[in-house]
């Protein structure tokens, strides 16, 4: 079974629907006993970093989810609050992944909306897709800067960290439950793992 969890700033529809194509069996939940108990668990996010972080902490969530041994899955502004902190607000975030959120500044349109390719892909996520595995589908104003648990890059404006990983912890930037069949064979990896 898989939590996906449920802390008022999330895509829970779009990544239940994305699941429910794979024939993964999931919940939508805040219950800590559930996340707890849950084989895999996935943090989806749309939303500001500061009042996701305060929703984690008032459902007791921030102290369980850093405490998870299953996989666990970030998902945009999932995978933001897996970092270290944020600009957006000056937020104190998880600290699982050891690098900052920033936001996107310079000539280019922001945030940062549409396909994009992803660049120097590695590990369990991008399993049986090519080194280059085509465009996925990213909406975001902030980014996670490329540090050493950087497992794919995007360039937009400058290179950025496309998807993390940390032991069991995995996060990605874009929405692969909107990326079409790439982003479907990434979730596939990540129920498997």
């Amino acid at each position: 079974m898989i939590a996906i969890v449920d802390y008022g700033a999330g895509n829970t529809g779009s990544v239940s629907n994305a699941l429910s194509r794979l024939s993964c069996k999931h919940v939508i939940s805040a219950d800590p006993e559930v996340i707890r108990k849950a084989d895999k668990v996935i943090i989806p996010g749309v939303g500001a970093a500061a009042p996701a972080i305060l929703h984690l902490e008032e459902l007791g969530l921030d102290r369980l989810i850093v405490s998870l041994q299953q996989p666990v899955l970030g998902i945009c502004l999932g995978m933001q609050l897996l970092c270290r902190s944020s600009e957006e607000g000056t937020t104190g975030c998880l600290g699982i992944f050891d690098t900052e959120v920033r936001r996107f500044r310079g000539a280019l349109p922001v945030p940062h909306m549409g396909w994009n390719s992803l660049k120097q892909c590695r590990g369990p996520l991008f399993a049986d897709l090519p080194d280059e595995p085509g465009d996925v589908y990213f909406v975001h104003s902030f980014y996670a800067a490329v540090c050493r648990q950087t497992i794919a890059v995007c360039n937009y404006m400058q290179p950025f960290s496309a998807a993390l990983q940390q032991d069991n912890f995995f996060a990605t930037q874009f929405h692969p439950e909107k990326s079409g069949s790439t982003g479907a064979l990434i979730l596939k990896n990540f129920t498997e793992l």
